[in-house]
């Protein structure tokens, strides 16, 4: 009789536990809506032959598995370098994303790109080629210098800023 009772007490702890650790299921929400890799305050970083190309920083980093794409947001900044892997220019976003495959970068949302030599472009989407290493934008832009005050639509420059083009513009240049 004791044997029945010990192991009739072990039959519902195991049964109680087994409640208790399972995990809860989210209404409305299957597995294939969640991500399968998360990351807080994180850094990526781009390089070519040993060289940094691109530092990336975000807030909150996730992808899903059956996506090739790698999701940025709660702040992006990008820092970019240059061929000698000196420092060249800023990029700021509220979220981005990048595709593993090409490594290429797309910001949106408050996009500000700033050279180290004070050339500042605002946009609401920018895109970075890693291949070319040249960032552009089919978007609305405004940019600005030390001489120049420039609005247009689309936009296309080395991440450096220092050769760029800038379509249907409108604004004014000092020449120099």
């Amino acid at each position: 009789m004791r044997h029945i009772v010990i192991g009739s007490l072990l039959i519902l702890l195991c049964a109680g536990c087994e409640e208790k650790v399972r995990p809860s299921v989210l209404s409305g929400i299957s597995g294939t809506q969640l991500p399968s890799q998360e990351s807080w305050h994180s850094t990526i970083t781009f390089t070519d032959s040993g060289i940094v190309k691109a530092i990336v920083n975000a807030g909150h980093i996730y992808a899903f598995d059956n996506s090739r794409i790698t999701y940025l947001d709660s702040g992006v900044v990008v820092d970019f370098f240059d061929e000698f892997g000196k420092h060249t220019t800023k990029l700021t976003s509220l979220r981005g994303s990048v595709d593993e495959g090409t490594n290429n970068l797309e910001a949106i949302g408050n996009v500000i790109v700033t050279s180290d030599s004070g050339t500042v472009v605002r946009t609401e989407k920018m895109f970075w080629t890693n291949e070319t290493q040249m960032i552009h934008s089919p978007e609305f832009v405004h940019i600005t210098s030390p001489t120049e005050d420039l609005r247009g639509t689309g936009f296309e420059s080395d991440h450096n800023l220092r050769n760029y083009r800038i379509f249907k513009v409108t604004g004014t240049a000092e020449q120099k």
